[in-house]
């Protein structure tokens, strides 16, 4: 077994080129992910913003609406109504707020699947 010291260390060279190779790809893989969830974070709240904005805004001049048109008739029974419809739809939404909370993020799902086949080819046997 009388192997070229050459033939190995140009074994070994190539060897290491393809782990730096595989590495770098993974790098590039992690950061689009990760400037990827960070636009989608970024819209998420510029969009929620804005719809909170202007759903307030509408909700409250709706409500004010309503209770001058009924400021005659049932001004308390507008009040309450509206009033109810408030804290129910902010109860409904801190709901929704804890949910997603904690349902967490998929950040870097599709690396830890790629490095899960890279181990994978590399030991021969699928792990769980």
């Amino acid at each position: 077994m009388s192997g070229n010291p050459a033939s190995l260390l140009a074994s070994l060279r190539g060897l290491a080129t393809n782990g730096v190779g595989l590495l770098r790809t993974r790098l590039e893989l992690l950061k689009v992910e990760t400037e990827e969830e960070a636009a989608r974070v970024v819209g998420l709240l510029l969009w929620g913003f804005v719809a909170v904005l202007f759903g307030c805004a509408g909700a409250v001049f709706l409500a004010v609406f309503l209770t001058v048109l009924w400021w005659e008739s049932h001004r308390l029974l507008a009040l309450g109504v509206f009033a109810a419809l408030f804290v129910a739809t902010a109860a409904v939404a801190a709901g929704m707020a804890r949910r997603l909370a904690r349902q967490g993020s998929r950040l870097f799902a599709a690396s830890l699947a790629e490095l899960r086949r890279d181990e994978e080819a590399l030991s021969g046997e699928p792990r769980p």
